[in-house]
């Protein structure tokens, strides 16, 4: 953030954004030929201003318009529910898309070492639609969807943030995603059964990614060989096992650490690392409850459940938007150095948006966490 903190907090919010090299990247692509007010930056202020008050549509985002600081800030006094939804469905996603890893690279130039860093956390989360209203995203027959395919990263103080994000239709099934979310070598992976491919545990093993997922319950394994377990833990077995059958098996040796969970369910958990005690895997496994707690907050505090426009493009537009939202966020909460939920950040953004960023960074910094009794 800008130690030049006399602008308001919706810009000091915004300041991450690399406006300069969007207007750039706008003028290169003509994107704006024509345009005289609504333009590629002033669509970005407007619709992230909307995610942050739950806008229900396209009316009110216009009404809300009139507020004259607003105004202020995407330099226009008046525009259309029928503006806003051209625009929103001109608009090329990708360039969103690029916004969005460009602030993951701030967050994670700026995350603090810490022992969960490598880990990163893959799932998706499904939006249905209206069939008659999004025939583009067939999933069932009286149903359409969307899918958002996510790798969630920890940084220190176990805080996570979206590392990448893949968007497609419902149809599209988890596992046809897992070659482009887990890339990187010396990170550990955790995810679900929609993501089993013994072929790609086995590269993942030679390329050097470590994983942790859950088998599923009908799996054929093959035991080379058993571990003690520790007294007490909810560790039922730790295994090196031979994964798959003749017509469908893995190459490798993987380790299977079968557990009960909190409800007293048991659970079969399968990994490429051999050098962690099974609690620690049983742990890191948990984590990846993580994901579902995200999906959850981003469908409850922005606009992701209902959207703004049919097409394909404005969807996109409209869940990228959202992680670029939360990005800012967590940009706020790494430079205050806060322990305050990005909830109450966001509450306090609100109540002093238009009021200058250095009061809502004070307020923030200086605003200690109650304890919980």
């Amino acid at each position: 953030m800008d130690k030049d903190t006399q602008f308001s907090s919706f810009k000091q919010w915004l300041h991450p954004i690399n406006f300069q090299q969007l207007d750039q990247t706008v003028k290169e692509k003509q994107s704006d030929k024509y345009v005289k007010k609504l333009t590629t930056k002033a669509y970005i202020l407007l619709f992230l201003y909307a995610h942050l008050h739950q806008e229900d549509s396209l009316h009110s985002l216009s009404t809300r318009v009139l507020d004259d600081k607003l105004q202020e800030a995407i330099g226009f006094s008046s525009i259309s529910a029928a503006q806003l939804s051209r625009k929103n469905n001109a608009v090329d996603s990708q360039l969103l898309a690029n916004i969005f890893l460009e602030l993951v690279a701030k967050i994670k130039k700026k995350k603090k070492p810490d022992l969960t860093n490598s880990l990163k956390i893959v799932d998706s989360t499904t939006v249905t639609l209206n069939s008659n209203q999004f025939p583009w995203a067939h999933f069932r027959k009286t149903k359409s969807g969307v899918k958002l395919h996510l790798r969630l990263a920890f940084m220190g103080k176990g805080q996570i943030f979206p590392e990448k994000a893949v968007i497609t239709t419902a149809q599209v099934h988890d596992r046809t995603q897992l070659d482009v979310l887990v890339d990187e070598k010396n990170a550990m992976y955790v995810f679900d059964r929609g993501y089993i491919d013994y072929q790609a545990f086995d590269r993942f093993s030679e390329e050097g990614m470590f994983f942790v997922s859950r088998l599923k319950k009908n799996a054929v394994t093959q035991v080379l060989h058993s571990y003690d377990v520790p007294e007490d833990s909810g560790i039922i077995t730790d295994q090196m096992i031979r994964l798959g059958d003749v017509l469908h098996r893995a190459d490798n040796a993987f380790r299977l650490i079968t557990v009960l969970d909190d409800q007293g369910k048991t659970i079969r958990i399968v990994t490429n690392r051999f050098d962690l005690a099974s609690t620690e895997i049983s742990e890191i496994y948990k984590a990846r409850w993580a994901i579902e707690l995200f999906f959850k907050w981003i469908k409850q505090h922005v606009r992701i459940k209902k959207f703004y426009g049919k097409s394909k493009e404005a969807i996109q537009n409209q869940i990228y938007l959202a992680l670029i939202y939360h990005c800012l966020m967590v940009l706020i909460q790494q430079e205050t150095e806060t322990k305050h939920s990005l909830l109450q950040l966001n509450r306090w953004l609100k109540a002093l948006l238009w009021q200058s960023g250095k009061k809502l960074i004070q307020r923030i910094k200086f605003q200690k966490k109650p304890k919980v009794t």
